[in-house]
């Protein structure tokens, strides 16, 4: 495994501003909101289960960040509106959104479930939709930006993903328009496609044996596995200044997966 280069470049890069991060408990998404904590931001982040969330808010204070955790299910749209009122108070208007909560499991169509495929809709894209929703009101504009946590599956029909497919295709295409319509007001909205990263529960479930995440690794054009930290550091730039002009974006990090065309992870 590749190790990080330690730079210069996230220090105190986000110092006086405020990120929001749903679904950061733990994997990419709690390696995004820890990056950006350590960057400056005051963080507020979000999931289902209230032990993991504080122990997950509790891991970035102890770096010295200012974090709170709240405890919602992406699911319910009202619900998220008081997480964000809760945020607000405790950090101010806010600055940076990374929706990223998600769900999956591998399902040949036939053998899907209505419930099974709902649940993954009503994860990824509805709640997508809830956090983009809610969140708008309370971003600092001009200025803020939002990232949507997207996958393989919106771009190549992977089988047994119809669910993710449909879900990440849709949560692409949310980005594409909210571009549009959020960047005269200064807000800019891009994807993130995290490929194949070592030590995520996405990535154990699709590769569930030694010998499938060797393969995995094996088929990407860099012959290796990412890290949370390659994803995070690539949130990190696409909110900063240095990323001031790009917006409506879809951007993969996954050593190249993307280039070959239909395939299955493992």
């Amino acid at each position: 495994m590749r190790e990080r280069p330690v730079t210069p470049f996230r220090d105190n890069l986000l110092a006086g501003k405020t990120a929001f991060v749903a679904g950061a408990s733990s994997g990419i998404n709690l390696q995004i909101a820890t990056r950006l904590a350590e960057a400056g931001a005051a963080t507020t982040i979000l999931s289902r289960s209230p032990d993991k969330i504080e122990a997950a808010a509790a891991g970035i204070r102890a770096k010295g960040a200012k974090c709170i955790g709240i405890a919602q299910d992406v699911r319910d749209h009202d619900g998220v509106g008081r997480a964000f009122a809760i945020s607000v108070g405790a950090h101010g208007p806010i600055d940076i959104i990374v929706s990223g909560a998600a769900g999956n499991f591998v399902a040949p169509f036939n053998g899907l479930s209505y419930n099974g495929f709902r649940a993954v809709i009503d994860i990824d894209l509805v709640g997508t939709f809830n956090v983009m929703r809610q969140g708008f009101p309370h971003l600092r504009k001009p200025g803020a930006c939002c990232i949507n946590i997207s996958a393989p599956q919106s771009i190549h029909p992977y089988p047994g993903q119809a669910h993710v497919n449909a879900a990440k295709a849709g949560v692409d295409m949310l980005t594409r328009t909210l571009a549009v319509e959020w960047g005269q007001l200064g807000v800019r909205v891009n994807s993130i496609i995290p490929g194949p990263i070592a030590d995520t529960e996405g990535m154990s479930r699709l590769a569930p044996t030694p010998e499938a995440m060797e393969a995995s690794a094996r088929g990407t054009p860099l012959k290796r596995l990412g890290t949370k930290d390659e994803v995070a550091d690539l949130a990190l730039f696409l909110v900063s200044d240095a990323a001031a002009y790009v917006t409506g974006a879809i951007v993969p990090v996954d050593g190249g997966l993307s280039l070959l065309g239909v395939g299955r992870v493992g």
